[in-house]
């Protein structure tokens, strides 16, 4: 009898573990490959080459570039050295970066691990550059104040809060506002491999404010990009391992209301929204096995998508853009700039094309 129960229970337990690796290997898009869509003219970005993991384009064209994150689990090509902001101006025939001098005594540069960012321009035309950092891996907002002239940032603050413990991304809704995703991947890495194994759904999202910080919308596979319609209406989410955007209706209490969700066959990582159109551009993993578990001879893919009229019941989706890893690997982030698209990646490159 006691054999018999012992048989019983090895079969349930492997057939538990069979269906979570299924699941995994699903939620991980671990079998599909890129079906290549091209652009005419596409140049890679001098002077990136450790990543571009997140961007931000002002209305001037200027854009903000955040560069070298170190991202447990993830490649990285300078693993010693700090990361940067760079700077770009999508208005230059052939844009180039340079890196933004950091001033600010109470900053600890070497430990500087950019993520995901977000601007705000006040009615004095002030830009406040908020940036997602993981020193020592743990989990920060650094404000930053941009001087252009200098072009510098001068260091604010430092932000910290017992519900922000593992940021991805934010959006900024005022200098020291913004709502931001927690991906809880910046945490004890057995505890990270059994939830992306099992897919545990404990992602949420925080708004914060000196005043008032609370969780807004909770219970996602890996919660990454955050972004805002032009008018500020609505915000959305990206969902990585679930394939997933979605639309929130934001009210004047800075609570969200769900209105809609769309599923891709891409993993869906940062949302930049064309503040003319209203358009949504999404960096995305074609195949997220091969970012996890990288492989220099099979790389990650990236892959670009177009969201039009996204509050329609039938949305325009249009892929924009799709290689095999082959120009670049890894694509986070896209948008775009009178006819430029910028395409940054987690830890290698950068690509400009004209659309």
């Amino acid at each position: 009898m006691a054999k018999l129960i012992a048989l019983t229970l090895l079969g349930l337990g492997l057939g538990f573990f069979r269906d979570y690796r299924s699941s995994f290997q699903k939620r991980l898009n671990a079998d599909r490959e890129v079906t290549p869509v091209e652009l005419p003219n596409c140049n890679l970005v001098k002077g990136i080459d450790t990543g571009s993991e997140d961007l931000e384009i002002l209305p001037n064209g200027l854009a903000f570039i955040s560069s070298g994150l170190k991202y447990p689990g993830i490649k990285s090509l300078e693993p010693d050295k700090p990361g940067k902001i760079l700077l770009m101006d999508l208005n230059e025939e052939a844009p180039t970066v340079m890196e933004l001098k950091i001033i600010g005594s109470n900053f600890d540069l070497p430990s500087f691990n950019p993520h995901g960012i977000s601007t705000f321009t006040d009615k004095d035309n002030t830009v406040y550059l908020l940036v997602v950092n993981h020193p020592y891996f743990k989990s920060t907002v650094e404000l930053f104040k941009f001087q252009q002239e200098e072009k510098s940032l001068l260091h604010l603050k430092t932000i910290r809060h017992e519900l922000m413990p593992n940021l991805n991304d934010l959006v900024a809704v005022g200098p020291e506002q913004f709502y931001a995703t927690n991906d809880h991947y910046f945490v004890e890495p057995y505890l990270r491999s059994w939830e992306m194994y099992l897919g545990l759904a404990w992602s949420y999202i925080v708004y914060y404010s000196p005043d008032d910080v609370r969780v807004v919308a909770d219970k996602y596979d890996f919660a990454n990009g955050i972004s805002l319609s032009p008018d500020g209406k609505y915000v959305y989410i990206s969902e990585l391992l679930a394939h997933k955007i979605h639309v929130y209706e934001k009210h004047a209490n800075w609570t969200l209301t769900p209105l809609k969700s769309l599923t891709f066959n891409t993993l869906v990582d940062n949302i930049s929204v064309d503040p003319v159109t209203g358009d949504l551009w999404v960096g995305c993993h074609p195949n997220g096995m091969r970012i996890f578990y990288y492989d220099a001879k099979n790389p990650p893919g990236s892959e670009v998508i177009r969201i039009q009229d996204i509050l329609a019941d039938e949305p325009k989706i249009t892929v924009v853009y799709a290689e095999n890893g082959t120009v670049l690997q890894g694509s986070t982030v896209a948008s775009v700039y009178k006819g430029k698209m910028l395409v940054g990646t987690v830890y290698q490159k950068a690509l400009c094309c004209e659309l």
